[in-house]
């Protein structure tokens, strides 16, 4: 029997770009504060010489990590697709380096949605699809389309489904 494999066609919500800036802006900041008090440490206990080159060459590639972070959340949005079939779901994801998964109904053990305070905010919901030894997750879609998206995992998998 040969499988006929469906190309995932279903997008994320477009404002998942907005909850994935937030996160990188949240990260950023943590990330910005800690070097500042690693060179507020430098200048108080005199460091080496070579610590202090150590942390400007953080502080170039923390520069360079938020840049790339602008690109890299529409990408990620653009590439993001999902289907489903009573046999299969389909997940393909990566910004530079592409990944498909093709998920068989009969091993998916669990099915949830979460939503956190950044997704929340926009009223989006991540799917949560656990089987052996791994978790698969289709962040920000419409809460609406999220919890239909599960009840379907839930219908064609036999597992019920797990609401938090």
């Amino acid at each position: 029997m040969e499988v006929i494999m469906e190309p995932p066609l279903r997008r994320l919500s477009k404002d998942s770009i907005k909850v994935w800036i937030w996160k990188e802006v949240i990260e950023n900041i943590i990330g910005t504060a800690v070097l500042i008090v690693l060179f507020i440490l430098d200048r108080m206990f005199s460091w080496p010489v070579w610590a202090g080159w150590i942390l400007y060459g953080l502080v170039g590639l923390t520069v360079m990590g938020m840049i790339w972070a602008v690109f890299k959340v529409k990408l990620l949005q653009k590439q993001w697709r999902y289907g489903i079939n009573e046999d299969f779901l389909y997940v393909k994801s990566g910004a530079l380096k592409e990944e498909y998964k093709v998920i068989p109904m009969t091993k998916v053990q669990s099915v949830s949605t979460n939503e956190g305070p950044l997704l929340k905010k926009y009223n989006l919901s991540s799917v949560e699809v656990s089987t052996i030894g791994r978790m698969h997750v289709i962040p920000a879609l419409p809460k609406a389309e999220a919890q239909k998206l599960r009840q379907q995992i839930a219908l064609y998998s036999n597992v019920e489904e797990e609401d938090e």
